[in-house]
């Protein structure tokens, strides 16, 4: 028989057929993620101090202080396999955790009280008026430095990256909007594509000041969770958004791959700034740890202790973090859904809401401008809606565990599940072979008698090494048949054998 996965109960997660654990399930690895985040580079930009007042005035102040990040592959890969964009939470052992606005705040310094960033579509030509009106150059389409109202990062770096030292107030002003539309295009809002940047942002920045009133962070943490979500389906290979939040965010959570931090300063992510880069730990591995998470590898609350550096102004936000609202990234709308994370501000968790399903289909243009309504009407009202624990105290984790097991996957790594299925196996032979036992064969006809000798002939026979090792092989997890049909190693050259089918009993 093939091994149901789950989950059990599969009214929250809805698209494990489209779930790249599906796959993994399958023997059908797809490597590590590639990914899209593009920091290298950030310090060849020299601002002036002029230029550094006008990105503090428009939000970016903090944030452009991380600069250049080095990515581990391995750990985000393993991390996207957990993400599930239908409630846009990680799924792991004990329970889900997710990325909230508050931790945005901490990590990258970024706003998330403010403005929803939204603004009109730009057509090419727009988009080379726009360049012209608030750059003062505009790219070249026969150099492909533009192409569908996108420009390329190298040319905003190559041309604007040096800031004349004779520059008028209007070309600091230019040169200060290319830096802050390559800064976002490199990191927060990264595409798949990679090396180019929507000029739908730049006319956020004509006006410093009210670019400073935008909640850039939950902007972020938009197009981070529609990223993660991407990037969690089977049929994908890469990732974008803002890989150094997600990175940081797992190094102060979870104890996989966690390196040593540098001196604590704001923001946050500079505790870990260059770490992460090459990890000798490959994805199978880091799997396995994630499996076996147990509590004194979760830190539910990592910044308690750092109270004392945090900004006054960035400490009377962070109850954001709090709010099941929706947040708003120009087309992206995404979800949040800090109730069903509660453990993360130090609140018991109990059973959260249901998720009403999403169709992520044959959503025509009208569709879109009334949920983008509705989104920003949910995200005006998100101080009303701060999620906190039950009144009448704590909730029965048992009770919340038992219902996490029914409609969750927690192992991923094949090899150990198979191996508790055998077990599990093993174990209903044992009761069996009891409750066989137990059956006097005084008052059974000989035909019945026959049969319950049979049983438990059987029964002695599979609980033997030898017995119950064919029983697994062949018709138990199904996992022989389906190797005999699938000899060849994976494209990747990743080859799953069920090692613990040798292990002495």
């Amino acid at each position: 028989m093939d091994i149901d996965v789950g989950p059990v109960d599969p009214s929250v997660l809805y698209e494990q057929d489209l779930h790249v654990s599906s796959a993994v399930w399958e023997g059908q690895e797809r490597g590590l993620l590639r990914c899209q985040e593009h920091t290298s580079l950030l310090h060849q930009w020299k601002l002036t101090d002029e230029q550094v007042k006008l990105v503090d005035k428009a939000g970016f102040g903090y944030f452009r202080r991380i600069g250049p990040m080095s990515l581990n592959n391995s750990l985000i890969s393993a991390l996207v396999e957990r993400w599930r964009r239908e409630t846009n939470t990680f799924h792991l052992s004990l329970g889900e955790m997710t990325i909230t606005m508050d931790e945005v705040a901490l990590v990258l310094g970024l706003e998330i009280d403010g403005e929803p960033v939204v603004g009109a579509k730009v057509g090419d030509e727009a988009a080379l008026d726009i360049c012209g009106r608030l750059l003062g150059k505009v790219p070249s389409a026969a150099n492909k430095e533009v192409n569908c109202s996108r420009v390329k990062l190298n040319w905003l770096k190559k041309t604007f990256s040096e800031c004349p030292e004779d520059a008028s107030a209007e070309q600091v002003k230019c040169h200060t909007r290319a830096y802050l539309l390559y800064l976002i295009g490199s990191t927060i809002f990264a595409t798949t594509d990679g090396d180019k940047v929507s000029v739908k942002y730049l006319p956020l920045f004509e006006d410093f000041d009210k670019a400073g009133r935008y909640a850039w962070g939950a902007a972020a943490l938009a197009c981070l969770y529609r990223a993660l979500g991407n990037a969690s389906l089977k049929s994908q290979s890469n990732i974008c958004g803002c890989l150094t939040l997600l990175q940081c965010w797992s190094y102060f959570h979870l104890d996989v791959g966690r390196p040593e931090a540098y001196e604590v300063c704001f923001p946050l992510a500079l505790l870990w700034k260059g770490k992460g880069s090459r990890s000798k730990t490959d994805l199978t591995e880091y799997r396995r740890e994630l499996d076996d998470l147990d509590p004194s590898k979760i830190t539910w609350c990592p910044y308690e202790k750092l109270e004392n550096i945090i900004p006054q102004h960035i400490k009377a936000k962070l109850v954001l973090g709090r709010s099941r609202t929706t947040l708003v990234c120009f087309e992206k709308i995404e979800l949040h859904f800090p109730d069903r994370c509660l453990r993360q501000f130090g609140k018991c968790q109990p059973i959260p809401q249901k998720v009403k399903r999403r169709d992520r289909k044959n959503r025509r243009l009208d569709d879109l401008d009334t949920s983008m309504s509705l989104a920003c009407e949910e995200w005006a009202e998100r101080r009303d809606n701060i999620m906190d624990s039950p009144a009448g105290g704590c909730v029965d984790e048992g009770a919340y565990m038992e219902w996490y097991a029914r409609i969750s996957i927690t192992k991923l790594y094949r090899e150990a599940f198979l191996e508790t299925q055998v077990m599990n196996m093993i174990a209903c032979m044992r009761e069996s072979e009891e409750a066989a036992a137990g059956i006097s064969l005084e008052k059974l006809a000989p035909v019945e008698r026959e049969v319950v000798e049979s049983v438990k002939d059987t029964l002695a026979n599979y609980l033997t090494f030898g017995g119950w090792q064919e029983a697994a092989i062949n018709s138990g997890n199904g996992y022989g048949k389906r190797r005999r049909r699938n000899e060849q190693t994976p494209a990747n050259g990743n080859d799953i054998s069920p090692v613990f089918l040798d292990k002495e009993t």
